[in-house]
């Protein structure tokens, strides 16, 4: 009995996908739920699993072809063959009888709303190795953050279900470890991912994990042999060319000038996915919004001064220091009450207003822009604000961001003055209305009762949506936070 293979469905106004890969061949055992091929779409990438376990037989919809949805893709044959992959059998053959423990799951975790799939970055442990509860085994990547997968018993890891590379979907299982005695788990799987040569053109991409400690020893990736799938840069790779002897690279150094054309003069690396979202969702903003940008200016003197005269006492009590974002978000809570279009967002042809401040602050990691959220901002003192940003921030850096984290912001306050920026035009970060730009400050010569007095000047930039924000809300809410800023005994007040 033959078993069809169809195109899922593809999701509102998608009506074709185009077949991107077949990670099967006719003839290839499969086991239910395993991925059979990828299909791309003009908004997502779909992978489509076996309905059942069998045999793969024909491929009707081969690679490159577009299909509609409900077409059929393949047909799948029982028999035999139905057996899962059969390097799981091999494995515990070596093991002594009766030593085989038992058998724990490693299920990808909870990825967070709206996110339906990760890939499979980096693993951190091989077939064989020993493992203890809660260490961590691999790394998923997914259009948003970088998520841990940690251990759920101690045992030995006997088998790896989804190699790096490998894309999962939220209910995917990734590994089994036996968590009875030992267990001799075939190296044979391993070593051949661990042995794969270095990709020629570097058209692979690193691990999060690589990435992020390439950048902190200043590494260059091009000087680090990846040992990872296709010459992917892992971990451990970063470890080994920081270890090797300082003496191997003078070797290298004579070099022949390069010749106009030498490829070693670019690199082509595979965006990640993170990246590939903040691109799709930055110009889907420009797109959809009718963004339009407001600018002031505001003298930081007063901000500045009580910064200065409370910040060693503040830290003293509160464990934290002052900076100027709890100023701005408290600056921006007050201004938001007063213009409450801009904390709102269009949903259809209704207005959906929101009675609370769900700030998000915009940070730059290593790996892209995120925007962690701090919930119920307008409610917090300057204390509490101070300590969720320093937190939200050292997670953000750090890649350890949850998704719930980054979801159900209502405003957002970007600083590019942290990186010496004097005016910018910040992107809207859908389905908010307002974003807050602050820059660099400084001091400039300004006309103050008739006399010319240098002050620390900052410019604010207001992005927001003219479908429904207004001129006059969006000037006024500018305004009020420069108020706000330049008086701040005002938010005391209320005023």
């Amino acid at each position: 009995m033959s078993i069809e293979v169809r195109v899922p469905t593809l999701g509102e106004s998608v009506t074709e996908a185009t077949v991107a890969t077949w990670f099967k061949k006719p003839g290839d055992a499969v086991a239910v739920d395993e991925m059979l091929c990828e299909l791309e779409t003009d908004k997502v990438t779909v992978e489509v699993p076996s309905p059942a376990a069998g045999v793969m037989g024909e491929i009707v919809a081969a690679e490159g072809e577009t299909v509609g949805v409900d077409a059929l893709l393949a047909m799948i044959g029982e028999g035999e063959g139905a057996a899962p992959a059969p390097a799981a059998k091999a494995a515990p053959a070596a093991a002594p009888a009766g030593d085989a423990g038992q058998a724990v799951d490693v299920m990808v975790p909870a990825l967070g709303e709206s996110v339906s799939e990760a890939t499979v970055s980096s693993w951190f442990k091989q077939v064989g190795d020993a493992v203890a509860q809660d260490e961590m085994l691999c790394e998923l990547e997914t259009d948003k953050v970088s998520v841990e997968v940690p251990a759920p018993a101690a045992g030995v890891l006997a088998e790896i279900l989804a190699p790096e590379g490998t894309t999962v979907d939220a209910t995917a299982k990734l590994a089994v470890l036996s968590s009875g005695g030992a267990v001799a788990a075939a190296p044979a799987a391993a070593p051949a991912a661990a042995a794969a040569p270095a990709a020629a053109g570097k058209d692979v991409e690193d691990a999060p994990s690589a990435k992020k400690a390439m950048a902190e020893a200043g590494l260059n990736p091009a000087d680090v042999q990846g040992t990872g799938r296709d010459g992917r840069v892992m971990k451990h790779d970063v470890a080994a060319a920081l270890a090797a002897p300082k003496a191997a690279a003078p070797a290298a150094a004579p070099a022949a000038p390069r010749a106009a054309g030498d490829p070693a003069r670019e690199e082509r690396v595979k965006m990640t996915r993170l990246r590939q979202t903040i691109a799709r969702r930055l110009k889907d903003s420009q797109n959809t919004a009718a963004m339009l940008t407001t600018y002031n200016e505001v003298d930081m003197t007063e901000t500045m001064a009580l910064r200065k005269e409370y910040k060693d006492l503040f830290e003293k009590k509160h464990g934290v220091r002052l900076g100027f974002m709890s100023f701005f978000t408290k600056a921006c809570c007050h201004a938001l009450k007063e213009v409450p279009e801009v904390n709102a967002e269009i949903d259809g042809t209704d207005i959906v207003y929101k009675n609370f401040v769900n700030m998000g602050i915009a940070a730059g990691t290593p790996t892209g822009l995120v925007v962690p959220v701090i919930n119920d901002a307008d409610s917090m003192s300057f204390a509490e604000i101070e300590k969720a940003i320093a937190e939200k921030g050292r997670r953000a850096r750090d890649g350890k961001l949850s998704m719930e984290e980054m979801q159900g912001g209502t405003f957002t306050i970007s600083n590019g003055g942290v990186y010496g920026s004097l005016m910018s035009s910040p992107i809207l970060n859908p389905p908010q209305s307002g974003i807050l730009g602050m820059h660099k400050i400084q001091d400039r010569p300004m006309a103050i009762n008739g006399e010319v007095v240098i002050r620390p000047m900052m410019y604010l930039a207001l992005s927001y949506d003219h479908r429904i924000v207004d001129g006059k809300g969006a000037v006024t809410f500018l305004v009020r936070v420069k108020e706000a800023l330049e008086d701040p005994r005002r938010l005391l007040m209320d005023l």
